[in-house]
């Protein structure tokens, strides 16, 4: 597998303004990287680029194709290959959880499949031209099987799954190395919404930390906690008959 190194090019980090993206940038700089940063949120990005020399701001709203195209054409020209596409913003809309709403999973599945797909158009053209290129998408542990409250947050990073797979049986003979990042609960500004028990919830440094590391070191998955995702994992395996009562059960424990 091909493993992205800092004398190769730059590191895109879509969803860079806050939560895991923002440490992830972070924590490339750490380990040499320069970062082209892309969030909505033009001040959040300007000011972590004033942290570090080696953080450059690139705004943009990634349900915007024709932006995204943009953004990676700019980033290339000012700062040369895209060698690592971090592919990570993304929403949870905590009101999916009142009932079913198309409007609400139309716009979750706009922001975290849709601008996933717009940001990889270019950059897969870019880096299928060049031979080689790293590029993971975030999902989560919640894309393995269904929860309760999580029709439209799940069923997205689901998708995400799937789509990684997929283009890693397609690029893999073009020298392209494809990842997916399935985290647990970390502490950022979307689990903070949560009003109920989170285990083995973690710092977002600490989940950058793990993050990079798979970028080094990982295969396909980047996964973690693993006793919960190896848990979730196994409980998938299970007929429908067990599947679904040990959910409500899992459920019913987090509320308490």
């Amino acid at each position: 597998m091909y493993r992205a190194h800092p004398n190769d090019g730059i590191a895109w980090v879509t969803g860079a303004s806050s939560g895991i993206g923002r440490a992830v940038a972070l924590e490339l700089v750490q380990r040499g990287f320069a970062v082209a940063a892309t969030a909505r949120r033009a001040a959040e990005l300007d000011a972590m680029a004033a942290e570090s020399h080696n953080i450059f701001s690139f705004p943009g709203d990634t349900t915007d194709r024709a932006a995204m195209a943009a953004t990676v054409s700019g980033i290339e020209a000012a700062h040369g290959p895209i060698a690592l596409a971090f592919l990570n913003a993304g929403v949870y809309f905590i009101a999916e959880r009142d009932g079913f709403s198309a409007s609400l999973v139309w716009r979750t599945f706009e922001i975290n499949v849709g601008g996933t797909v717009n940001c990889l158009d270019p950059v897969l053209a870019a880096m299928k031209r060049r031979g080689k290129g790293q590029i993971a998408l975030t999902s989560s542990l919640a894309g393995y099987g269904g929860i309760a409250g999580s029709s439209a947050y799940g069923s997205a990073k689901a998708a995400l799954i799937y789509m990684a797979e997929a283009l890693r049986l397609s690029y893999e003979q073009a020298g392209l190395t494809i990842q997916v990042v399935n985290p647990g609960f970390v502490h950022t500004a979307m689990t903070a919404q949560n009003d109920f028990e989170m285990p083995f919830i973690m710092g977002a440094d600490r989940a950058a930390r793990i993050i990079c590391d798979g970028f080094e070191k990982k295969g396909f998955e980047v996964l973690f906690p693993h006793r919960l995702a190896y848990a979730f994992k196994a409980m998938c395996l299970l007929p429908y008959a067990l599947f679904f009562p040990l959910m409500r059960r899992a459920a019913q424990r987090a509320r308490r």
